[in-house]
């Protein structure tokens, strides 16, 4: 590690202690050359594939449009922010435990779908209308047909 008052790389730990919270190192450095201290942080950096868009292009992930997509979907629907946020979280998860360094973008929108009918059917339809390309009244249809066929009957009361 360089000093950033020297830049020398012949720097000590001094002291080592793990977060609070856990999820980092503080270590505590003092610089052979210019005797000064400093404090560096160790931190996990994970990365997040690139997106493969359906013309061959590579974006970045951008967990900001996948929030706007199902914000856009959940629009005056009566889903709380948390289950939003959730549903993100679990949507990132499968990204990252994939291991893979690229992801269609048609993957993502799979995801999305998933969550989506598990949090709304309603938000599901119009991300699906969207998503699909729904041509005519018969696609919203068979995708209205293919949620009310998951449901489970009601028991007696």
């Amino acid at each position: 590690m360089k000093c950033p008052f020297c830049q020398s790389e012949d720097t000590q730990v001094l002291d080592t202690r793990v977060s609070e919270e856990g999820d980092s190192i503080r270590r505590r450095r003092r610089c052979a050359q210019c005797d000064k201290r400093f404090t560096t942080y160790e931190r996990v950096e994970l990365t997040m594939p690139v997106v493969v868009k359906k013309n061959g292009s590579r974006i970045d992930f951008d967990p900001g449009k996948l929030r706007g997509s199902l914000q856009l979907a959940l629009r005056k629907r009566p889903v709380p922010a948390e289950a939003v946020d959730a549903a993100i979280h679990r949507i990132e998860q499968k990204l990252l435990s994939s291991g893979a360094r690229e992801v269609l973008s048609g993957q993502i929108g799979e995801l999305v779908m998933r969550e989506l009918q598990r949090l709304d059917k309603v938000a599901y339809i119009r991300f699906a209308s969207v998503y699909k390309s729904f041509e005519d009244v018969a696609e919203f249809q068979d995708a209205i047909a293919e949620i009310g066929s998951e449901r489970k009957p009601k028991s007696p009361s």
